[in-house]
């Protein structure tokens, strides 16, 4: 894992405990910020992944042209 997926998913708990509290709370605000880290901390997931995916194909390219 590189450091923007593990951003994300830290951002993706974040949300889910904001989303946990405003429900107990009954602040509609502190649940839609949640919604809203969790979806951003999803995309960052995502990209990180696609990252990592496009440095694994390079590495493999590259592992081939030294054969």
């Amino acid at each position: 894992m590189n450091r923007d997926e593990l951003d994300g998913k830290a951002d993706q708990l974040k949300g889910k405990a904001k989303q946990a509290a405003g429900d107990l709370t009954g602040d509609e605000s502190l649940r839609n910020e949640g919604e809203a880290d969790e979806a951003a901390g999803e995309v960052q997931e995502g990209f990180g992944r696609g990252r990592r995916k496009v440095g694994e194909a390079i590495n493999d390219i590259g592992d081939k042209l030294k054969d």
